[in-house]
């Protein structure tokens, strides 16, 4: 039986490649949540007049690929200190969150982030929220798996928002 995790991590796009490539993961989806607008395009999202993170939701099985690792991946995907939103892309609707569907989701995740937090790999505090799921909206089909349609843009979108050298500085160089 699957299961869905639900994760904001600024801009969509960066955030399918690095769970859609494990065994286990079912599918990775980029869309919207969190808001209060039904089912709201790309440009309303963007206006910052919705609510809504742009997020993705990923159907797991977890008899294979767990919530915990899902969670590891997350938080090496994000700067989790920044409350505004996630390296070149500013505003609410780049904010960072994991959206939890269960209780024992809310706990994982709560556990996950207090560990993060007393590591002191970041000088400053955790920004990023644990919040209930709420309806999830998938983007328009041209945002789905952009890594794939467009892999030139999306190279040199993740290095131009400053997201690959944050990650290599904080997350790869303890991985070596």
């Amino acid at each position: 039986m699957t299961k869905k995790a639900t994760f904001a991590g600024g801009c969509f796009w960066c955030m399918v490649k690095p769970f859609d490539q494990y065994e286990g993961i079912e599918s990775v989806i980029s869309g919207y949540t969190g808001g209060y607008t039904e089912h709201p395009t790309y440009e309303e999202v963007c206006s910052e007049t919705t609510g809504h993170f742009e997020a993705v939701q990923i159907v797991y099985d977890p008899t294979v690929f767990t919530y915990e690792k899902l969670l590891e991946i997350f938080w090496q995907q994000i700067d989790p200190t920044d409350p505004g939103g996630q390296f070149f892309d500013r505003g609410n609707s780049y904010r960072t969150a994991i959206f939890y569907h269960s209780d024992e989701q809310r706990k994982l995740a709560e556990k996950s982030k207090k560990l993060l937090e007393e590591s002191r790999k970041f000088p400053i505090s955790i920004a990023t929220q644990i919040l209930p799921a709420k309806a999830f909206y998938p983007a328009e089909e041209y945002h789905q798996d952009y890594y794939k349609k467009n892999p030139l843009h999306y190279a040199r979108y993740r290095k131009g928002s400053g997201r690959e050298s944050f990650i290599n500085l904080h997350w790869r160089q303890n991985d070596e």
